[in-house]
């Protein structure tokens, strides 16, 4: 079964698939005239503006959702992971990723925000699904879609962060796999069947204060080892290029390690993010999508830094080359993972380290765990609107509080495989169907910053830009 699972998943995550992520975000950026660079400082006004209502939530509570979701073991283990198999540069091409994949997350999530619709309950619904039907038209594409992201969010996926969490608690305090199973299947329960307004209400008290500490702790650790910053700094660059001795075999890895954990980290065109943009209350698409792009920032450029920062600043990492040779080994026997972070921190901070990463990958992982349910739910729902089986929804309820309890017992190897073929299914999928709906979100983006000039609170206006089967936005909303 492991042959069996690596082998697709070397399918899923070819090469081809590392440069389409990074040809989407470079072919965006052009055509977007690098709108994650001009409209940055709206991108952060935007976060802290916009109501909400009955059917969604504020801008900052979508932000809140979207970033439990990009914020989660990828901000730890997985950065943790690039580095030992892809180097210090990896850490270059994972900004690299985030830089380009943020023009991504523009598009996708306001092609969210313009085809999202209300469900039987009148709370706003999107994402891929939902644009992939009404703007391309094709709906058995839609279908794998939300088949696919059912399938990634509800049982693969969740298993990653579980599994997470599970070794960061042993390292720091020894406790049994199955409790901490019982204490995250407990408190996923009471969030996830307390609907979307909990979880959002969740998320906006909770990410914040999270990734907030956890940066603060790594500013200290620099800090402390601020005579190693500047080499630390040269290091990534000169890895990412080749130019360092002892890893300059490894620039392909780097590359390729940069990226997958990139955008496993960030989510920039995997079709996550736009479930989350769909749900917010806005009277301009393109306001989400500035929102979800800034998301990609706070995720890699922020959280991602920090601990690679820890790790590198601190020496506390080994790299291993694919013949198996090791070029560093810092840590003898320690396996990639929240165990350099953990030993990072221990490392300026005796006594506090372990405890500490623990208490944040718990927080990461749980939150990202809970906004990979709020994504299957809403493609239930989807799929509801043909069906009307109201059922799935408990059925899936069920589902992942059982891939969360088997996620905390299997192997770390078997965790993260399955979560890769879920991540690149879902990045394929959503990437192809943005690159052939991408015109609505210029169109978007353009009416937007006409307005934005002219010193209006821009509204959007489906009808006069000719984009059909916006419906929630006919006429449009004041």
């Amino acid at each position: 079964m492991e042959q069996f699972l690596n082998a697709v998943n070397g399918l899923v995550w070819s090469p081809p698939l590392i440069w389409l992520c990074l040809g989407v975000g470079l072919y965006f950026s052009v055509r977007t005239r690098f709108v994650q660079v001009r409209q940055v400082w709206e991108m952060g006004r935007l976060t802290l503006t916009g109501g909400q209502s009955e059917a969604g939530v504020s801008s900052f509570q979508a932000l809140a959702m979207s970033l439990s979701g990009r914020i989660g073991i990828g901000n730890i283990a997985g950065v943790a992971t690039a580095i030992a198999f892809g180097g210090p540069g990896a850490v270059f091409w994972m900004w690299v990723m985030a830089f380009l994949g943020a023009s991504t997350a523009y598009i996708e999530s306001t092609l969210a925000q313009i085809y999202k619709e209300k469900d039987d309950k009148g709370r706003y619904r999107g994402g891929p699904a939902y644009y992939i039907e009404k703007a391309m038209g094709q709906r058995w594409y839609a279908w794998l879609f939300a088949a696919v992201t059912v399938l990634a969010a509800g049982f693969l996926l969740p298993g990653v962060q579980a599994n997470g969490i599970t070794l960061a608690a042993i390292t720091a305090w020894d406790v049994p796999p199955l409790g901490v199973a019982a204490v995250i299947i407990g408190l996923l329960g009471f969030i996830i069947f307390g609907g979307v307004k909990r979880i959002a209400r969740f998320a906006e008290i909770v990410v914040p204060f999270m990734a907030i500490a956890y940066i603060l702790v790594a500013l200290l650790i620099m800090a402390l080892n601020a005579s190693a910053v500047p080499e630390m700094l040269g290091l990534i660059f000169r890895s990412a290029f080749g130019l360092e001795a002892g890893f300059g075999a490894m620039l392909g890895l780097a590359v390729e390690w940069g990226v997958k954990r990139g955008i496993y980290s960030n989510e920039a065109g995997q079709g996550t993010g736009p479930h989350h943009a769909a749900a917010a209350e806005v009277s301009h698409p393109a306001k989400q999508g500035l929102v979800q792009a800034f998301s990609v920032y706070v995720d890699t450029l922020l959280v991602c830094s920090a601990t690679a920062f820890m790790i590198l600043s601190t020496g506390m990492y080994n790299v291993v080359m694919p013949d198996g040779g090791i070029v560093t080994e810092a840590l003898p026997g320690v396996a990639a993972g929240p165990a350099f972070a953990q030993a990072a921190v221990e490392s300026a901070l005796p006594g506090w380290g372990a405890s500490f990463v623990a208490l944040a990958l718990f927080f990461f992982a749980f939150t990202t765990i809970v906004a990979y349910y709020y994504m299957a739910e809403t493609n239930i729902a989807y799929i509801n609107r043909a069906v009307h089986r109201p059922w799935l929804v408990q059925a899936l309820r069920l589902a992942i509080l059982v891939a969360v309890g088997f996620g905390c017992l299997r192997t770390a190897d078997a965790a993260w495989t399955l979560g890769d073929i879920g991540v690149g299914l879902m990045a394929w999928l959503n990437l192809i169907a943005i690159l052939i709906l991408q015109k609505p979100a210029l169109l978007a983006l353009r009416d937007y910053e006409t307005q934005q000039k002219q010193g209006l609170n821009p509204q959007f206006d489906p009808i006069k830009l000719g984009i059909a089967n916006a419906t929630l936005w006919s006429p449009p909303k004041r």
